[in-house]
């Protein structure tokens, strides 16, 4: 098809683009959203440290179970979770010792603190952590965490 000789040339220009009205509607948009979701995510961070806290605590103690069927023992207060990463000084022991019994060191809880461990007699033991307060006791995420004794702390 010919173009007609009546026809003229015409530029069109199109203006594509955002005002800036639209771009701060959008952004006022986003702001009510993050502040609707904002608090929801940041509760489940807290209760998955919990988790995170339970699933480790679980974790050492299938290590020290291992530890206590090849030494015939649980680590005792001084030699504590160090005994499944490092082979005790007693030669006696240190032959019977299979480990390391964790693929890492021992971690840290998931607030930063060491677990808490002693040996509460010869076939039990306490490991635990403090929850994210730090302080024994506790409700919520501040609640300990672990295999407790009542007399824990």
């Amino acid at each position: 098809m010919r173009p007609s000789k009546n026809s003229q040339n015409c530029v069109c220009r199109s203006d594509s683009g955002f005002t800036l009205l639209e771009m701060l509607v959008v952004l006022v948009i986003i702001g009510l959203v993050a502040s609707l979701v904002g608090p929801q995510l940041l509760g489940r961070v807290d209760s998955s440290r919990v988790t995170a806290a339970d699933t480790q605590i679980r974790m050492l103690k299938g290590a020290l179970d291992t530890l206590r069927l090849d030494v015939g023992r649980y680590p005792t207060a001084e030699e504590g979770l160090a005994l499944l990463m490092t082979a005790p000084s007693d030669e006696r022991t240190r032959r019977k010792w299979q480990g390391p019994y964790l693929a890492e060191a021992v971690p840290l809880d998931p607030w930063g603190t060491e677990y808490r461990y002693k040996l509460k007699n010869s076939t039990n033991v306490v490991l635990y952590s403090f929850g994210a307060d730090g302080k024994p006791e506790g409700e919520g995420i501040d609640a300990d965490v672990g295999f407790l004794d009542s007399n824990s702390p």
